[in-house]
C-alpha cells in the first residue's frame, strides 16, 4: 500500500501561505465599488424583512438596485476596455 503523503510534495510544489496574491488584491480593488453596492442593496432588503415595506423602503431598494446595475456596467466596461485595448 502506497502512502499519499509521499506524493503530496509533487502535487503542491509551492506552499500556500494563506495570503492573496497581488493580482487577486488588484481584482478585489477593481470590484470593490460593486461589492459595496451589493452590500447596500442587501442592507436595504434586510431592513424590510420584519416590518411592512414603506414607500421610503421601496425607494431605497430601487436606488440600491440601480447602483448595483451601474457598478456592474462600469466594471464590465472597464474589463472590456482592458481586454480590447481601449477600442470599446
Amino acid at each position: 500500500m502506497k502512502s499519499i503523503a509521499a506524493l503530496q510534495a509533487a502535487v503542491t510544489a509551492v506552499a500556500f501561505d494563506g495570503e492573496p496574491s497581488d493580482a487577486e488584491l488588484d481584482a478585489i480593488e477593481q470590484e470593490l465599488p460593486l461589492i459595496l453596492a451589493e452590500v447596500d442593496l442587501l442592507d436595504a432588503q434586510i431592513m424590510t424583512l420584519d416590518r411592512p415595506v414603506l414607500v421610503l423602503d421601496e425607494r431605497r431598494i430601487r436606488r440600491a438596485r440601480n447602483r448595483v446595475l451601474a457598478e456592474r456596467r462600469a466594471l464590465t466596461n472597464r474589463a472590456g476596455v482592458a481586454q480590447a485595448g481601449g477600442a470599446a
